[in-house]
């Protein structure tokens, strides 16, 4: 807090001393000021005080330990860490507490400041240097206009929301920092009268912040996540996504190319109210309520941009013309629209268009009372579905293209892309079930039948997709209607039953796709469509055979990945199954999860086995003629798939994008992509951007078989060492325990960061009492190590890796595959990122304080790997230090660890108290103790993961 001259360094900001970081350092500094005198104004100078001691000393230690030891006198970098550690043990609880906060909140402030810096430096790329434009150029100049062309007509983008709890920081924090960014971006002269109301208004927002509790009392229910991804989705579908709609539009125009305004290039999914896979929270009728919340918001938003509209297309017949289509349709409205109010009707008497929007506004407001009330379509009245809306909009195009074709493409142009890309429903709501439950429903259904030799569940799996297939194939029911099933079975079945209501209620759009998790052979898919014809969302006979919703597997353990294609092959080797995928457009999607896989084999097992999975699909799904739409399940963390998107995305292998794609946005994700309008539009262009270059200019290898076939066997070879190096500290059982002891991981389930229970609900202790690995939850993974700043899921392994193709003799190799291979250059870049973020001298102190001595070998283990990987990927970079290529990023992470490591040292010694009982070692003890403890605890977790902007 800059209350001292050492304080005002630039240095002590967190990015490097460039020129274009002048405006960053300044705002750092100004609301960090103002952070202290909020601290002086509530508690008195002697918290600030304490917040520079404790900031300086941390300073110093770093630079001695980089290498500035003479600046300490006889003093060396351990001896102050030392220092830094037996001042913060001594603090009473409280006034610990109050240091904790002060560090978190300043971590807080910092990143908005980043934040906004990051919307400033794109303000000022030249409009040709963005990511559509360079995309749409390449193409155009590679591939010619007619590629480009394809290549728009075939993109379906959908960033999926997820509900996953990742994102620590609570929404009343997140609002605040988001009203400190919109006065941040308002230049003020310094001394000014703007700037001394804005400072006062800065000054007044932080004292509420540092007045809100950062802690949550009770974990959210899925409908207040759900409120949580309405509001992201509300400011991009109103601000971000019509801007780069747009702008794709006017880029294409340039080379002859056109995006339809009915065309939607780019939709956005959701997972929340759909996600029934481990939580139990997730019930028939949530989903269902949560649909209606989307409705509810999806109609305000329309509404909004049809009176936009109303204000615009003030056309009159006095002055033009309008087609005869347009006046029959807007007769028919007023006849099926009787209540409209007559003033509107008479002053807009001349003004068609505002005639016909005034129709479509009230339909869109009596198709919300529909929906709530789930009363049946009034035709003329209300909408059933968003092609109703659309054909409305497009009889106003149609007149305006003959008498107003600026506005056809501009203001209704807009109108139409937005409005398509959203619909009745917001967002296309995933649903996801544990495949063993459908075989339960499936064995309550089959077995009274008495037809098969033993129980449905018993049969092995080529029996059971054999009876399945044959099922599926048949016209036959399986049992009376309604199908009444107990427990679980029944919640699915009910579930389907929400799925047929949401459609007709909200249209074909609202729900997609049904996604089976740990899918290991066809039979879980079947299981699942089988139950869905049950329902009533299948039908593969008659005269009017469908299916109203699309099956996905969900392929995440190494076995299910290594056997991707094999299990694909055989759900479109079953001729029922292959006609539903027929009558779904011949598109098979598949999602790929990153999270299990990379806790089961480490990180670069996973990307090279999920590399390999995308290839084997593409393969399959071209024997059967089908399309691939592959989900990518990525978390916010390298050790959850994390990562640029760009660069993710480029790495796929060639032909496996044909316009479409999914991949999930979740937890801090989504406030740190989408929570400024410049972020959200960076985003959404850079990932459309990205599927149009490999959609386009990636159809064929970009090196030669003989290569690919080089760098696959040197990749085999650096992944099946990181393997087994990997293996040997997974499969100790002394793992978890060591785990437990030098982590807060005990403590993720009271952050009540979601709805979803911190460990699997099947998961049972080991012998000796622990929790195993086995019923961990990959986020719970992530987030202990990360807090404890090993980050293990995020490199363990890789040097292993890495030496053991350098000892064979592939040096040479590895490096022309570094600069010629994307999948392997992203891997590296996301593991030496990884590494820049891990500290071992501060992990060290956590097993110090912390773990039994005789648990200290998996530290040692741990520490060794670490130096080999650091290493290796200097060898491999050519870099002296990690980050060389990246000082901007190098240079935050220095800075940001004389904030950060105290925030550390306090956790440790307030897991030392609670573990030991010592709660009331430097207070007075007596009732609620524990919990002020277990509350500090907590703040500490909030403030680790805003320092590293990352849980889990």
């Amino acid at each position: 807090m800059p209350a001292s001259a050492d304080a005002r360094d630039p240095a002590a900001t967190p990015h490097e001393d460039a020129a274009p970081a002048a405006e960053l350092r300044a705002d750092v500094r100004r609301v960090s000021t103002l952070l202290g005198e909020s601290l002086v104004r509530q508690h008195g100078p002697g918290l600030l005080r304490l917040v520079e001691e404790v900031r300086l000393l941390t300073k110093e230690s770093k630079e001695a330990a980089r290498g500035g030891a003479g600046a300490l006198g006889p003093w060396n970098a351990a001896d102050v860490a030392a220092q830094v550690r037996e001042l913060l043990a001594s603090l009473p609880l409280e006034q610990a507490t109050e240091l904790v906060r002060a560090f978190a909140f300043y971590f807080h402030l910092a990143n908005a400041a980043e934040q906004l810096h990051r919307v400033r430096e794109l303000g000022e790329r030249p409009d040709d240097a963005g990511w559509l434009a360079a995309a749409v150029r390449d193409i155009a100049e590679q591939a010619g206009p007619e590629a480009l062309q394809q290549a728009v007509d075939s993109l379906d983008v959908r960033p999926v929301f997820t509900a996953h709890p990742t994102e620590a920081t609570r929404r009343s924090v997140l609002d605040k920092l988001r009203a400190i960014d919109r006065i941040l971006e308002v230049p003020a002269a310094e001394g000014s009268a703007l700037r001394r109301r804005q400072d006062r208004r800065l000054a007044e927002i932080i004292d509420q912040m540092w007045q809100t509790d950062e802690v949550r009392l009770v974990s959210p229910a899925p409908l207040d996540e759900a409120r949580n991804a309405v509001y992201y989705l509300g400011e991009i579908l109103t601000g971000a996504l019509p801007e780069v709609l747009d702008e794709l539009a006017d880029l294409l125009a340039e080379h002859g190319v056109t995006l339809p305004p009915g065309r939607v290039p780019l939709r956005f999914g959701s997972w929340i109210g759909g996600d029934r896979d481990g939580n139990p929270n997730v019930t028939p009728e949530v989903t269902r309520e949560i649909l209606g919340l989307q409705n509810q918001t999806a109609v305000r938003i329309a509404v909004g941009v049809v009176d936009e509209l109303i204000s615009s297309l003030s056309n009159s017949t006095d002055l033009t013309h309008v087609g005869p289509e347009l006046e029959e349709s807007i007769r028919h409205d007023l006849d099926r629209l009787p209540a409209l109010d007559p003033r509107v009707l008479e002053l807009n008497a001349h003004e068609p268009y505002r005639l016909k929007l005034t129709c479509i506004k009230a339909k869109l407001l009596n198709t919300g009372r529909r929906v709530a009330s789930g009363a049946a379509h009034e035709p003329g009245r209300d909408y059933s579905n968003a092609a109703q809306l659309a054909a409305d909009l497009d009889v106003m195009e149609r007149s305006l293209r003959s008498h107003s074709p600026l506005a056809a493409d501009g203001v209704l142009g807009t109108a139409r892309r937005v409005l398509a890309s959203f619909g009745l429903h917001l967002a296309t709501l995933d649903i996801r079930e544990h495949a063993d439950y459908h075989h339960e429903a499936v064995g309550l259904l089959l077995d009274p039948l008495g037809e098969l030799p033993r129980p449905f569940l018993e049969l092995p799996r080529t029996e059971r997709q054999r009876v399945l297939g044959r099922e599926l194939g048949s016209r036959r029911p399986l049992s009376g209607h309604p199908v009444v099933l107990p427990g679980h079975a029944g919640r699915i079945y009910e579930t389907m039953r929400v799925i047929r209501q949401a459609r007709r209620l909200l249209g074909p759009d609202v729900i997609e796709t049904y996604i089976v998790s740990v899918t290991r052979g066809p039979d879980d898919v079947l299981a699942a469509a089988l139950l869905a014809r049950e329902a009533g969302l299948v039908r593969l006979f008659g005269e009017e055979p469908y299916s109203h919703i699309g099956f996905a597997p969900l392929l995440e353990s190494l076995e299910e990945l290594r056997h991707a294609a094999e299990i694909v092959d055989g759900l479109l080797s079953e001729p029922a199954y292959r006609e539903l995928v027929r009558l779904r457009g011949d598109v098979q999607e598949v999602m790929l999860g990153y999270s299990d896989s990379n806790m089961e084999s480490g990180v670069f097992t996973s990307q090279w086995e999920i590399h390999k999975a995308q290839r084997n699909l593409r393969d399959v799904a071209a024997r059967h003629g089908v399309r691939l739409r592959l989900f990518h399940g990525r978390g916010g963390s390298v050790g959850r798939g994390g990562g640029p998107t760009y660069e993710a995305i480029m790495a796929q292998p060639n032909g496996v994008l044909e316009g479409e794609i999914k991949f999930t946005e979740q937890g801090e994700v989504i406030s740190d992509k989408y929570s400024l309008p410049g972020l959200a539009r960076e985003n959404l262009e850079l990932s459309l951007a990205a599927v149009m270059r490999a959609t386009a200019l990636h159809r064929d290898p970009h090196t030669a078989l003989r290569d690919r076939e080089r760098f696959s066997a040197l990749m085999d070879l650096v992944s099946d060492a990181a393997f087994a190096r990997y293996r040997t500290l997974i499969d100790d059982p002394d793992l978890p325990a060591y785990f437990l002891a030098s982590t807060p991981v005990e403590l993720i389930g009271r952050l009540n960061i979601g709805s979803r229970p911190a460990r699997r609900p099947e998961a049972e202790p080991a012998s000796d009492g622990l929790p195993g690995l086995e019923g961990m939850r990959a986020i719970t993974w992530v987030f202990g190590w990360t807090q404890s700043r090993q980050i293990v899921p995020g490199w363990f392994g890789v040097g292993s890796g890495l030496r053991a193709a350098r000892e064979a003799g592939k040096d040479r190799e590895l490096r022309e595959m570094y600069a010629r291979w994307p999948i392997f250059a992203s891997v590296i870049s996301n593991v030496e990122m990884t590494l820049a973020k891990t500290d071992l001298d501060i992990a060290s102190h956590y097993v110090s304080m912390l773990v039994p001595p005789g648990l200290h070998r998996f530290f040692d283990a741990i520490r060794a790997e670490f130096e080999l990987t650091v290493a290796e990927v200097r060898r491999l970079t050519g870099e002296s230090e990690l980050l060389d290529a990246s000082p901007t990023l190098k240079r935050t992470l220095e800075i940001r660890d004389q904030y950060l490591d105290p925030i550390s040292y306090l956790q440790v010694e307030l897991l030392r108290r609670l573990r030991s009982g010592a709660e009331g070692e430097h207070d007075a003890g007596g009732p609620g103790t524990a919990e002020k403890l277990q509350r500090a605890l907590l703040i500490t977790i909030n403030g680790v993961a805003a320092g590293l902007r990352n849980t889990g």
